[in-house]
């Protein structure tokens, strides 16, 4: 078996397919790396793999590290965390625009639902990555399993 901590051709250890592959549990990142990496939709524990298989569906497990999460569930909490950061940036915006008075009515009757939405999309599953991730790095059950 290769030592994956010693690497003779001075190679990058960390980045080695290799050492990827064979990612040890007690070195596992710390949080603020864990959130960074689920905030880009990766696993957290390698920040390889992607940590959602489709829009909004886990995987049961990244493809890179085999670190599972299919039964981590975020349930309502993702939502939650949507709905808060969508309204916390685009209200003080809808405010700012519209106490100037600029645009029809028209106008801000269109856009403002169109950009919510948008932003909502951008920002539900990066959520949910996040949330996932919380739950994985303090070591939660993630699901209702009793016992």
């Amino acid at each position: 078996m290769r030592d994956l901590d010693h690497d003779p051709g001075g190679r990058d250890v960390e980045n080695h397919p290799e050492a990827i592959k064979t990612a040890r549990p007690d070195k596992r990142p710390n949080r603020r790396t864990a959130f960074g990496r689920a905030l880009r939709l990766r696993c957290p524990n390698c920040g390889r793999g992607n940590i959602l298989h489709s829009y909004l569906k886990p995987v049961a497990a990244c493809e890179n590290c085999g670190e599972p999460y299919g039964h981590i569930r975020s349930d309502d909490a993702a939502s939650w965390l949507t709905i808060l950061v969508v309204g916390h940036i685009l209200v003080p915006i809808m405010v700012a625009v519209e106490s100037a008075d600029r645009f029809p009515q028209g106008f801000s009757m269109a856009f403002w639902p169109i950009a919510a939405a948008v932003l909502t999309a951008f920002v539900l599953p990066r959520a949910k990555a996040l949330i996932m991730s919380i739950i994985w790095f303090e070591k939660a059950p993630g699901s209702e399993v009793t016992g």
